[in-house]
């Protein structure tokens, strides 16, 4: 089996009175997630903390700074003949900028929902989970 570490954030922003969460929807599965990427794939010995903020901004052209980390998730998925563990550090982070142009093309579509719209729009049970904590947090 092999190992994998990812970070990522759950990104809020508030719009007057109402609060929205960042979500992405994946080019390859096409299920609606947080951005997260593997930690250390473009930097070597890159903290958790660094990937996060990087990854957020790379799959979705939104800067965002971090507030606090979140309980990491744990998953095991299959690729190809191979049967991986990933462990996710996620972190709640907030809205800074964003750029467009910095997106990269593994995100096929970005949206700004609201709060109530978070947990049905999500694919995965892993971002769900995430949610649930970060949910009594913003």
């Amino acid at each position: 089996m092999k190992l994998e570490f990812s970070a990522g954030g759950v990104v809020f922003k508030k719009v007057g009175d109402h609060i929205q969460i960042l979500v992405a929807k994946h080019s390859q599965h096409h299920g609606w997630v947080f951005p997260k990427g593997l930690i250390g794939d473009h930097v070597e010995n890159e903290a958790k903390e660094d990937t996060a903020v990087r990854e957020v901004e790379e799959e979705t052209g939104i800067l965002a700074k971090i507030l606090r980390p979140l309980e990491e998730v744990r998953y095991e998925y299959q690729f190809e003949d191979r049967k991986i563990e990933k462990t996710v550090y996620y972190f709640l982070m907030e809205f800074v900028s964003s750029d467009l142009s910095k997106k990269d093309h593994e995100m096929e579509d970005v949206a700004w929902i609201s709060v109530d719209e978070v947990e049905n729009k999500l694919t995965y049970p892993s971002d769900r989970k995430v949610w649930e904590e970060a949910r009594k947090l913003i």
